[in-house]
């Protein structure tokens, strides 16, 4: 005897995608991730795309890996996408250490931060 299956933990209209450990502060990928709310996919990943910020690089490849999956996983219409969450939260945080004058030392920390994206399917109103 297994154990039963697992629940969704989306709609059945909607695909997740979770970037576990990407190196940056939760804060300046908040940033970026804000950008991409409620926006159509399309929009969303030429918004990633043509972005300054470092943090797009790492965000428009969890987006689409949400795609991906809406599109091979669940059959989805890549078209009739919206990105309804794009929530990041703190991850672990590398501790290091940097010489200083006089025989002391400094603690240096490296963030690192979770995003987690959840697309869905919407239909148009005509």
């Amino acid at each position: 005897m297994s154990k039963p299956k697992a629940p969704r933990r989306v709609g059945d209209n909607e695909a997740l995608s979770v970037g576990t450990q990407i190196r940056g502060s939760a804060q300046k990928l908040n940033l970026v991730a804000a950008l991409i709310r409620n926006r159509k996919a399309g929009d969303a990943m030429n918004i990633l795309a043509f972005s300054k910020k470092a943090m797009a690089v790492d965000a428009r490849k969890v987006l689409a890996s949400a795609i991906a999956n809406a599109e091979n996983n669940h059959n989805l219409d890549v078209d009739a996408l919206v990105v309804t969450e794009a929530s990041v939260g703190k991850s672990i945080t590398m501790k290091r250490f940097h010489t200083r004058g006089r025989g002391k030392s400094t603690r240096i920390l490296k963030p690192f931060s979770r995003l987690r994206i959840v697309v869905r399917e919407v239909q148009e109103e005509a």
